[in-house]
């Protein structure tokens, strides 16, 4: 797990005796803090809403949403309303039909978000069910909501750049050359791409 500052230093530590070179990514910018989203239907929602879009417009579109419908911690509350009313809230009607999705299949049961695969691979595919719930969103979720150590969303921008200046390349590598230099870190690919994106983000600001 990358849940709690221990697991991740732990973590981070053990990448450091597999490859070298992080440790001087650790000593630039420190150990990363952990980051933890809710497990559950929320946070895949919050995910559909807030693509494409600023921070801030997700909020004003979550909290239009919140007011107008009640309760978005439950399916049935999306699924009792129409275009119009999302439209109204701010919803564009692609991103209505990817809530419609992800509301119906939770509601049914053909997704439990409490209970997914053990096998992340298996989880991905569940959860890629979704209408617009990519395999990265889906690795995002099952790292950061069920802290899940091996999570390696080797298709994120950020991720490769890191990478690359890992390991001194001149350009950024590729999503598969990403992945496979990665299969020497497992199982702690999770703490790689947080370690990562604490170094992205603290040498770009």
């Amino acid at each position: 797990m990358v849940t709690t500052v221990e697991s991740l230093r732990h973590a981070v530590d053990a990448l450091i005796t597999a490859e070298s070179r992080f440790a001087d990514v650790v000593a630039r910018v420190g150990y990363p803090e952990p980051r933890q989203r809710p497990t559950g239907y929320d946070t895949l929602l919050r995910t559909i809403i807030g693509q494409q879009v600023s921070v801030k417009a997700a909020a004003s579109i979550w909290a239009k949403l919140e007011a107008g419908l009640g309760d978005l911690s439950k399916p049935e509350t999306i699924l009792a309303s129409d275009e119009q009313t999302l439209r109204s809230f701010g919803l564009s009607r692609q991103k209505q039909s990817y809530a419609l999705s992800l509301a119906q299949l939770v509601a049914d049961g053909a997704l439990d978000l409490h209970n997914l695969p053990e096998d992340d691979e298996e989880a991905i595919a569940l959860l890629t069910r979704v209408k617009g719930i990519g395999r990265w969103s889906a690795e995002i979720y099952l790292l950061f909501a069920e802290g899940r150590p091996d999570i390696w969303p080797a298709g994120d921008l950020a991720v490769q750049i890191e990478v690359g200046r890992l390991l001194g390349l001149a350009e950024r590598p590729s999503e598969r050359t990403v992945r496979a230099v990665a299969e020497a870190w497992r199982p702690y690919r999770g703490a790689a791409a947080v370690l990562a994106w604490h170094h992205y983000n603290t040498t770009t600001i």
